[in-house]
């Protein structure tokens, strides 16, 4: 046998060849894994695949030619080949679906699997696989299968949806000019680069750094530190493990060793330490690796200045976003992800229980139709109002005296936050309290006797300590010492000598009070709100950034003025079929019928323990009614909560208030009503809120509205009347569209409206699962009725997952089926041909896995139902909670309701408009605003998310008193991973298909 050639061609590919074998593993395992793993099929599809059949080709031709006759090297070439059939292998098993012919999942597959078992069995088994004889004749036959599987690949990539760009701009409507708050930014240096490079930063015992305030301290120690090598260059610091520079740094790779110097205090358990003779200074090294990542030009953002969307617009949008983050860090301000916040309170609110809103602003880079532009926003968030810590804490409590302070609640409330001692100036974290009070509580002292320069231990309370240090005590001697040591070591102070530093975040939910609260105390004109956030703009000087000066970026300080449009409200059809014309976006039923009332017939009132007269609040109810056109019989049972029971837990009253009520309904002979009217003594917060519903609308199937009135008139009366008579399966009001068909594009066109929305926890709950609410329209012409799918899922999961679900018997258990068939029964057997989906709470970084993951499971559910065509899908992402503010140029009001803004300030390629609705084809979702049974006001977002929100809130109260039981027989437990999510509880099939949530 001859030598192994060493020409340069076949060293390339015996090193190629060798590099395949982990790669083919990766390839046939993720085949095997499916979804989780469909990155690797983009990877197959973009490079693989191709690539190494035409390289297979070239390595045949030449091995026929000078190395035809080399065993080692047909060794090779033989086991590429069989490489690439896994390799199609692979990919027909991760990109094929239910949509592509069996004949490719199987008889191709086969085919592929079967020249790969016969290329190995000629490797391993067949001593004379060298043969060139053999090599020629199996060549052909491998490059023929290729070949025949090569037309049908396109048809198996799966096509990556994308947001549609703008076709147009809309005409209908009155002119209107409105001030913003984007200030237009100018770019003088377009051809500027940003370097990225990552920072890694340990401590001396080779541990990572964590925390970002730490380390921009780190950081902004290198930067004063001459050995730093910057070439006079500034960066910017993300605080995590980015940095970016204007122009590249000397070397890709830098190492340094920063030394900080901090105050520290010696642990060892005694307040001695604390004075400012025992102060000393700990020096602390740390280590800096910084290494190149990545180049990052700005010629995307010039494009942006002309309307343009380039490919990476976000990279360079994050530099100067983080720009930003950095200068607001630089001057001691809190960062909350794109906000910042200073410590001048003069517009901060407190809104009691020991929490301030603290006023701060929003600011970010957008690329609109009229170019680059800084958004500037006034942002608020909670912080524990700084102060002295007795105050904070009987604040919190809501108690004067120190002595009715609960200790444990306190710990629990203290722990981690940092104050700062009156008598020395300096800053500390707290542990926890101590556990006896101030003047019982020992410690260890070092003392020196007279002048000798022996030292003996004593035992000294806290209390007698400060006094003979002179600083004395007028609150604290029996209240518990702050420790702010370490669990080995602790460290007393007395409570009255530390107050809480400023900028502390308070992170859990708002009480019903502090809501109330906030909304009362932060209300501003918008006039006034827009001088603000101007002011905010000049007294950052953000022209004066170094960053910002060597990419020549200037921001004017005047707002943008764009044009936006007023659309007229749409006309309204009540009973009597008399129309209609909101004004204002509000309307009432004053001297007006309800489109179509249903009748209560057999209906009953529970009472947990309020003082309202239930004969009289009926009869109220009733008189009500009667004016509205709605006809309301007297209720069958009236049934007070027995004393006894009012201090029972929230599910012991709502069984026995159920016990008294089949009681009740069995001594009259009658069956269960079939609607419950129930008065609750707390408004929102009352713990009955959840048993009761889970009982009525899981376990009993009734009908349920609850009331907790402060005044009960005919305007609250009215108002819970369109509710129930929503949940009942009436009509309050319809479009004069719906009424008689004439929406264009819809009144010919069977269509059903989606409404999509997830609920995550209340901050402090990243434990409770993410409830997935989905509602659909049903009786096509009509859009004013839905009904609500609800699942659970994990928790801050912001993707539905449920939409198509198949179980192991491969029924489909999803959303969209049980909406779809809804929406066939209501419309006597009509199918959609078209659906419009409204989709809240996503980010623009999401879009992608909307048009990705949730489209792809409706159409196939859709698919999986038998639909031979899918229907037209139009996908509209609501936004609320976006930063951008109108208001009518030289005017100190809002913008009229039905105000729209389609350009010079919306994205420069993506399809989107801004709508005020409320106190807009854009038409259809206009109108939709104007459907909301539960109100007579036009509602900031689309009724159909305002159902889905509503229905995600309801059913989380269903299993909100489960997760603080140990067990519940309602529900069961799914598992993702490692991870229990709570099931719902099953609607009843008797309410099922109402609209329960509204």
């Amino acid at each position: 046998m001859r030598p192994v050639p060493h020409s340069s061609p076949f060293m390339w590919f015996l090193v190629t060849v060798m590099a395949l074998i982990p790669t083919q593993f990766i390839l046939l395992y993720s085949a095997v894994a499916g979804k989780p793993y469909q990155w690797i099929s983009n990877l197959i599809r973009q490079y693989f695949l191709v690539k190494w059949i035409v390289r297979a080709s070239v390595f045949y031709v030449y091995s026929q030619c000078t190395f035809r006759e080399h065993a080692t090297y047909q060794y090779y070439v033989l086991y590429l080949t069989s490489w690439c059939s896994n390799v199609l292998v692979a990919y027909i098993k991760l990109v094929s679906d239910e949509r592509q012919s069996k004949m490719i999942k199987q008889i191709g597959c086969q085919h592929v699997i079967l020249f790969g078992k016969l290329f190995y069995g000629e490797l391993f088994h067949n001593q004379h696989c060298a043969s060139s004889d053999r090599m020629r004749a199996l060549f052909p036959a491998v490059f023929a299968v290729l070949a025949l599987y090569t037309p049908i690949i396109p048809s198996l990539i799966p096509r990556e949806r994308v947001a549609i760009s703008r076709c147009g701009i809309g005409r209908n409507g009155r002119q209107i000019n409105l001030a913003t708050n984007h200030f237009k930014v100018s770019v003088n240096a377009p051809d500027a680069v940003f370097f990225q490079y990552n920072v890694l930063i340990k401590s001396e015992n080779n541990q990572e750094v964590e925390g970002r305030r730490f380390r921009r301290k780190v950081m902004d120690k290198l930067y004063r530190t001459p050995t730093f090598q910057l070439d006079g260059k500034c960066f910017a610091f993300d605080g995590g493990k980015a940095l970016y520079t204007v122009g590249s740094l000397p070397l890709k790779k830098l190492k340094y060793s920063v030394e900080l110097d901090e105050a520290a205090v010696k642990r060892s358990g005694s307040p001695d330490l604390i004075g400012m003779e025992t102060f000393c200074i700990r020096s602390k090294t740390f280590k800096v690796k910084i290494s190149f990542a990545a180049r990052i030009p700005m010629k995307p953002i010039a494009l942006a200045l002309n309307g343009l969307e380039a490919e990476n617009t976000g990279d360079a949008l994050r530099v100067l976003d983080t720009i930003l983050r950095q200068h607001a860090a630089k001057r001691g301000c809190l960062l909350v992800r794109q906000s910042f916040f200073h410590d001048d309170f003069s517009g901060s609110v407190s809104v009691g229980e020991g929490v301030t809103a603290c006023r701060g602003f929003h600011s970010s880079f957008r690329t609109t139709q009229g170019g680059l532009s800084l958004n500037m926003d006034q942002s608020s968030t909670m912080i524990l109002t700084p102060g002295p810590v007795l105050e904070f804490l009987l604040a919190t409590q809501n108690v004067s005296n120190p002595c009715a302070i609960d200790w444990e609640k306190a710990s629990k409330m203290l722990k981690n936050l940092r104050v700062k001692t009156r008598h020395n100036n300096m800053e500390f974290k707290i542990i926890g309290l101590s556990e006896q009070v101030c003047n019982d509580q020992r410690f260890l002292l070092k003392k020196r006797n007279g002048d000798s320069s022996k030292e003996e231990t004593v035992q000294i309370t806290v209390y007698d300590y400060f006094q003979s240090r002179k600083i004395p005590l007028t609150k604290s001697r029996f209240l518990p010492c702050l420790d702010v040591g370490k669990v080995n070591g602790p460290i007393y102070l007395p409570l009255e000598l530390c107050s809480l530093l400023s900028l502390q975040r308070y992170t859990k939910a708002l009480s019903s009070k502090q809501r109330v609260s906030l909304g009362e105390k932060s209300k501003l004109l918008p006039h006034t709100c827009m001088q603000i956030v101007k002011g905010a703009v000049r007294d950052c000087c953000y022209g004066d950034d170094p960053m910002f000066k060597p990419c020549g970026i200037s921001i004017e300080g005047h707002s943008t003025v764009c044009i936006g449009r007023v659309l007229g409200p749409p006309k309204l059809i009540f009973g009597r079929r008399e129309g209609y014309t909101p004004r204002g976006g509000r309307w009432n039923f004053n001297g007006k019928k309800l489109y179509n009332a249903n009748e209560i017939k057999n209906w009953a009132i529970v009472n947990f323990s309020t003082h309202w007269d239930m004969k009289q609040l009926s009869q109220k109810l009733i008189s009500c009614g009667a004016s509205k056109g709605m006809s309301i019989r007297r209720p069958l049972s009236e049934i007070e909560e027995d004393l006894e029971w009012s201090n029972a837990g929230p599910v012991e009253r709502v069984e026995k208030m159920f016990e008294t009520l089949c009681e009740q309904v069995e001594a009259k002979g009658i069956v269960l009503p079939d609607f419950i009217l129930c008065l609750l003594p707390e408004k929102k917060c009352c713990n009955i809120y959840g048993p009761w519903k889970k009982k009525n609308l899981h376990e009993m199937g009734i009908i349920t509205q609850c009331l907790s009135p402060t005044e009960i008139n005919d305007q609250y009366l009215t108002n819970v009347l369109l509710k129930i008579n929503s949940k009942l399966g009436g009509k309050n009001s319809l479009l004069a569209d719906e009424h008689i068909p004439n929406l264009p594009h819809l009144k010919d066109t069977p269509t059903m409206i989606l409404g999509m929305d997830v609920s995550h926890g209340s901050p402090g709950q990243s434990d409770a699962p993410s409830i997935a609410a989905v509602v659909g329209s049903t009786h096509w012409p009509l859009f004013s009725t839905y009904r609500a799918s609800v699942r659970t899922q994990l928790p801050n999961m912001e993707m539905i997952d449920s939409l198509f679900k198949l179980e192991q018997n491969e029924q489909d258990v999803g959303i969209i089926r049980e909406l779809l068939l809804e929406f066939f029964e209501s419309t006597r057997g009509r199918k959609p041909e078209q659906i419009i989906i409204f989709r809240d709470g996503v980010s623009e970084s999401q879009f992608p896995q909307i048009l990705n993951i949730e489209l792809e499971q409706i159409v196939k559910a859709v698919e999986y139902l038998g639909c031979t065509r899918i229907p037209k899908i139009t996908l509209i992402v609501a936004q609320k909670n976006h930063h951008t503010k109108l208001i009518p140029y030289g005017s100190t009001s809002n913008p009229p309701p039905g105000t729209v803004v389609d350009t010079q300030i919306v994205h420069p390629r993506n399809y989107d408009f801004y709508m005020c609705a409320h106190k807009a084809e854009i038409n259809i979702v206009h109108s939709l605003c104007y459907v909301y049974q539960r109100g007579t006001t036009a509602t900031s977002i689309v009724a159909p998310i305002c159902y889905a929100h509503l229905a995600a809130a309801q059913m989380r109260q269903l299993i909100k008193f489960d997760a603080s039981s140990d067990s519940s027989p309602s529900h069961g437990v799914t598992s993702a991973g490692s991870v229990p999510v709570a099931l719902l509880p099953s609607l009843h099939n008797k309410v099922k298909s109402s609209m329960f949530f509204c």
